[in-house]
């Protein structure tokens, strides 16, 4: 699953934001990370950092960053290997994003099954909002 957005912003300034976990709960649109928890001050590839997160009731979970392109491309996944993933593509007009979450492992059918999917549509549209309303105010 993915969405897309045109963020008049050079793509540098969203992938800083992107690769400080210190700030991944102002950009969180599903509203369920809470803080860091312990991080590098910047993701690196290889990079491990956890997060405490509430999704009624809370929990922490660690992520490790699986892939790293200087401005281009992010992503980390946690013990169950689902990937979040931001793709960055410079335009005429700013930044291209995407956001994607992969539901491709055998044990994704219960949160399939759950309604995860379209939960995940919306809070993705609302991070790239947030985004867009962050590295725009920063300019």
């Amino acid at each position: 699953m993915s969405v897309s957005r045109l963020i008049n912003a050079p793509a540098s300034t969203i992938f800083e934001l992107l690769a400080d976990p210190r700030r991944h709960h102002e950009l969180d649109g599903s509203s369920s990370v809470i803080n860091v928890r312990k991080a590098p001050e910047r993701l690196f590839l290889g990079a491990k950092f956890s997060m405490d997160m509430k999704i009624r009731v809370p929990y922490s979970v660690r992520n490790t960053v699986s892939t790293f392109e200087e401005s281009r491309l992010i992503s980390w996944h946690h013990f169950a290997q689902f990937v979040w993933r931001y793709d960055l593509e410079e335009v005429t007009d700013g930044t291209w994003v995407t956001e994607s979450f992969n539901y491709e492992r055998p044990w994704a059918f219960v949160i399939i099954w759950l309604g995860w999917p379209e939960r995940n549509r919306r809070a993705m549209e609302a991070t790239l909002e947030r985004i867009n309303d962050i590295v725009t105010l920063q300019r």
